[in-house]
């Protein structure tokens, strides 16, 4: 049994959960230490100030987001499915007790161009449109990366519903527009193999 206490890095980042219900301007840094429990130094010696801090805080959702989405994806058998799947995995994410829409947006809403928090987003989104890129390929789809930009918008805009519309089945009718699309990007797909054959 192991009964270490949490690191101060630890409890630091549990307390960022604070970003995540109440906004990253809202909260202050007093509030994050007296929720961990530590010294304002170790703040300052752990992230260096605020922004790093809210910087980690978006690492630690992004792995959050990552590790569902790959969890998800292990149900499916078929690169369709896989690629379709994404938005179950956005289903789990609006449905989830505590949803407060996409940290991200919210924690980039008001940091200035070129921060610490904005590559942080940037890092996310670039991971997110690579995997929807990656299984747009394996779908063997004429032009991957096109319908991995349109599948992110709509992935982005199952989110926002989510939470601005509070609507629970957002990802579901993001998920049949994502299937209509595919179908189109599959059916030129063949089209294109039967041009080359003729």
């Amino acid at each position: 049994m192991n009964t270490a206490k949490p690191s101060a890095r630890e409890r630091l980042l549990d307390a960022t959960e604070l970003f995540y219900r109440e906004g990253v301007q809202s909260v202050g840094i007093d509030r994050i230490i007296d929720q961990a429990g530590v010294a304002k130094a170790s703040l300052y010696n752990t992230f260096g100030n605020k922004e790093g801090l809210v910087r980690a805080y978006l690492e630690a959702r992004h792995v959050i987001v990552r590790e569902r989405i790959t969890r998800t994806l292990t149900r499916f058998r078929t690169p369709r499915e896989r690629l379709l799947g994404v938005f179950d995995a956005a289903g789990e994410t609006v449905t989830a007790p505590g949803f407060n829409g996409c940290a991200f947006v919210a924690a980039t809403a008001e940091a200035p161009r070129g921060s610490a928090i904005e590559l942080a987003a940037d890092e996310h989104r670039r991971w997110m449109r690579g995997l929807l890129v990656e299984l747009a390929a394996e779908a063997g789809v004429a032009d991957p990366e096109t319908l991995a930009r349109q599948l992110h918008l709509l992935y982005d805009g199952a989110v926002l519903c989510g939470r601005m519309d509070r609507d629970p089945s957002a990802a579901t009718t993001a998920r049949a527009a994502a299937a209509v699309l595919l179908d189109a990007a599959e059916q030129a797909a063949t089209a294109r193999e039967t041009e080359k054959s003729v």
